[in-house]
């Protein structure tokens, strides 16, 4: 799910920020899926067991509302037919609800590959000595 990203380099600098901000204004709202009633993270590919765990953790108001958004997307599509206006996501109800337990689900499985790479062993004289008794296979 994770992928190269500029944002960080852009969020460090402030005159960058300023400078970057009308232009993902307009990519965002020119992009289409507001007005298909979606939010961004209705987008995220649902093929990876990061996401379908994801998607499981949801709050059950939370997962129907995503379910309601993206048939009313899938109706529209098939009738070629944008929402009235009235019913476009507006800009600041496109919060991200899916993409922070993703980010959280990723730090769990990267632990669980840390923990289960280390390999422990009994002290001995010479260990003791030393202190290292636990290595990793990386």
């Amino acid at each position: 799910m994770t992928t190269p990203s500029f944002a960080p380099f852009i969020r460090k600098r402030p005159w960058l920020m300023n400078w970057m901000r009308p232009l993902s204004k307009w990519y965002f709202d020119n992009s289409g899926y507001r007005k298909l009633g979606l939010r961004a993270d209705d987008l995220i590919p649902e093929e990876s067991e990061t996401v379908q765990l994801a998607l499981k953790r949801l709050p059950p108001k939370e997962a129907y509302d995503r379910v309601f958004r993206m048939r009313r997307a899938f109706q529209c599509s098939l009738a070629h037919q944008l929402l009235p206006q009235t019913e476009w996501t507006k800009a600041e109800d496109d919060y991200q609800y899916l993409s922070p337990i993703i980010i959280e689900i990723e730090a769990e499985n990267s632990e669980r590959e840390d923990l289960d790479s280390m390999i422990i062993r009994k002290k001995t004289a010479a260990t003791r000595a030393t202190g290292n008794q636990i290595e990793s296979k990386h």
